[in-house]
Order: structure tokens, then C-alpha cells, then sequence
């Protein structure tokens, strides 16, 4: 189990890493930056054990799609 949430956890932070940080992953994702925040937290503590919801991640391909950051869907 713990594979699998650190496999989420790589995830998520290489997502944060792609778009510039947490403040331009949340401008890009059309949520607050406390949420994105929540993505590499661990479940136990009220976070995602580092998921990206399946509604950021549509926008962030999208963002994608036009050029705004290098993200596409197997990066998820």
C-alpha cells in the first residue's frame, strides 16, 4: 500500500513541478492553492495521499492542449 500512495504522491508533486509551483498549478487547475496543497497530503490528515482530482486534472490537460504548461494525460 504504502508503493502505491508514494506512486500517488510522485504524481501529484510532478504535476505541482510541471506547472511552476502550487500558486500557478492552482491558476491552471481553476482551484484554490489550499486545495492544491490537499493533493500531496496524506489522507489521514485530511488530504488526497496525493491524487489529482479527476476535475483539475481535466483543466490541466486542457491548459495543456493550448500551451499553457507541458502536461498531458499520462501524466496523471
Amino acid at each position: 500500500m504504502e508503493q502505491h500512495i508514494g506512486a500517488y504522491m510522485t504524481v501529484a508533486a510532478n504535476i505541482i513541478n510541471k506547472c511552476g509551483g502550487v500558486e500557478q498549478t492552482a491558476l491552471l487547475a481553476g482551484v484554490s492553492v489550499n486545495w492544491v496543497y490537499r493533493w500531496k497530503m496524506p489522507v489521514d490528515k485530511g488530504g488526497l495521499g496525493g491524487r489529482v482530482p479527476r476535475k483539475a486534472q481535466d483543466n490541466l490537460i486542457a491548459a495543456g492542449r493550448v500551451g499553457l504548461v507541458d502536461i498531458k494525460p499520462s501524466d496523471f
